[in-house]
């Protein structure tokens, strides 16, 4: 430990050091994998559809391309995870057979526009080749004023005894053994009736003791003598022990992560200041790795300095071999939050990088594509090298059958390549790389769901360097690299025969 924090420290000296404002990017190894995601809020239209309401086909169709311009500009900047804000505060955007419609769409809470905003945001992500997983708020519930305008399609009406009431705000309530199983429901619900490639959980934890939740009732009619303290921990485990059961059921592959608080508790040499996930709002997240039934852990980093990474290279060494990604507070940069520096977020991917984090998360998209301070540029020549997600061996390690590709050169120097479709437990994408002479890959295309591709390289002794098809299943793991052979050759220009005198 003592010698990490060490090599931290010296590595924190070096970039302070640099001249330069924005200090060369860390670089990902060559076809290396990593998460770059951001939280898409939908919650009043923070990130989306912020003004614009969807009350026929042709404001529909407003609202939709400011989508498709946001995930233009991620796509640009190198992201390929959207956390899209499915379930808000007990409201959904997406047709469900136990909550109602988000207003924010239709503008008006329970009325659904005139589309499926989810369908359509997955459709977009998977044309890009991104990601998307579905972010829905687990405990905290909407405002007491806003119950009273719903129908039976509302929790707090639905099921009066696993809500609570908290000044003019309604929650779930942990400790109540139905709140599991209800939630769990949700979340099977959308993975069974979209093609999600994760469900993220937000506030997976008990409130903040400023909220002024009431943990006693529960405790005391289901609590039978535990430790109290454990006994949140274990109700909050429980629930996502329930949620992770039944995505599974339906679709094993599909990955399952939350937003922990920052800080999972006290560190030998760093102290959380009383605000951590394990002792302060019952989250005991390293545990749910350990457990496997949690897949991503996105902690909500949004500190600086000793609050900062001491507590990122805590998330990493207690990742029981998942995938840590540690959410950065882009949104923090803005003048009108805490105004900080752009270096001040550079360094922490730079580091987050450095000791082996397989990713990094931005709250929220609206701050990174306002570049506030650069943290979008910089972001671009970060990710400069695409990069697939990490594979999910925990849950799967057995890959594809690799597809049986032919390739014919045709005119102009290009090479279409053709392959079988691969048949698997799982759903099944395809991967195209290219390596140059001297050994170093490229990624030409991923994510396709089609049987062929098209190389047209530009440079005609390009098209005799190695091809690769490779093809992933749903888990992440990519079939084994057969090197494509040519069906047929360039064939050499004729001879011209030397005519003396000329």
């Amino acid at each position: 430990m003592k010698t990490f924090y060490t090599l931290l420290l010296l590595f924190l000296v070096s970039l302070s050091a640099s001249a330069q404002l924005w200090p060369q990017p860390v670089q990902l190894e060559p076809q290396g994998r990593e998460v770059r995601a951001v939280w898409y809020c939908t919650v009043v239209g923070l990130d989306w559809p912020q003004n614009q309401r969807a009350t026929d086909a042709a404001s529909a169709e407003r609202q939709k391309q400011m989508l498709r311009r946001d995930f233009d500009r991620l796509q640009e900047a190198g992201i390929n995870v959207i956390l899209f804000q499915c379930r808000t505060r007990g409201y959904v955007c997406y047709q469900s057979d136990y909550e109602t419609w988000d207003g924010i769409f239709s503008g008006k809470n329970g009325v659904a526009p005139p589309y499926d905003p989810l369908q359509f945001a997955i459709e977009e992500a998977h044309k890009r080749g991104m990601e998307l997983h579905a972010y829905m708020v687990t405990y905290p519930l909407m405002y007491a004023n806003q119950v009273k305008q719903l129908g039976s399609k509302c929790v707090v009406a639905s099921h009066p005894e696993l809500c609570q009431k908290c000044g003019d705000r309604w929650y779930m309530d942990p400790g109540m053994p139905g709140t599991a199983d209800y939630l769990a429901k949700l979340a099977k619900e959308v993975t069974e009736k979209y093609d999600v490639d994760g469900i993220h959980l937000d506030y997976i934890r008990y409130m903040e003791k400023e909220v002024g939740f009431n943990d006693n009732v529960a405790y005391k009619k289901y609590g039978n003598g535990q430790n109290k303290a454990q006994w949140k921990r274990d109700q909050v485990t429980e629930c996502v022990r329930k949620i992770a059961a039944a995505v599974r059921s339906v679709k094993p592959w599909v990955k399952l992560s939350c937003s922990p608080v920052g800080k999972y508790s006290d560190l030998p040499r760093a102290k959380a200041g009383g605000w951590n996930a394990r002792d302060a709002v019952s989250q005991d997240a390293q545990l749910w790795l350990k457990e496997n039934i949690m897949d991503w852990l996105i902690p909500m980093l949004y500190f600086d300095g000793k609050n900062f990474y001491p507590f990122v290279a805590n998330w990493q060494q207690e990742s029981y071999g998942h995938v840590i990604v540690p959410g950065l507070g882009v949104y923090l940069c803005a003048p009108d939050q805490k105004n900080w520096t752009g270096e001040a977020i550079t360094r922490q991917m730079q580091v987050s990088r450095q000791i082996g984090c397989q990713g990094i998360g931005f709250f929220r998209t609206k701050f990174l594509l306002d570049n506030h301070k650069g943290v979008l540029d910089f972001t671009r020549e970060f990710f400069s090298q695409p990069a697939l997600t990490p594979a999910s061996t925990w849950l799967d390690n057995v890959p594809p059958t690799a597809p049986d590709v032919t390739a014919e050169l045709q005119p102009g120097f290009v090479v279409r390549l053709r392959w079988n479709a691969v048949s698997d437990t799982t759903p099944i994408v395809y991967n195209v790389y290219h390596e140059y002479p001297d050994g170093r890959t490229e990624m030409l295309a991923h994510h396709l769901k089609t049987t062929n591709y098209v190389y047209a390289p530009g440079i005609c002794t390009s098209v005799y360097d190695k091809l690769y098809v490779r093809a992933m299943d749903a888990y992440g793991n990519e079939s084994p690299l057969v090197p494509v052979q040519l069906e047929r050759e360039v064939k050499a220009a004729p001879e011209i025969p030397h005519v003396p005198g000329m």
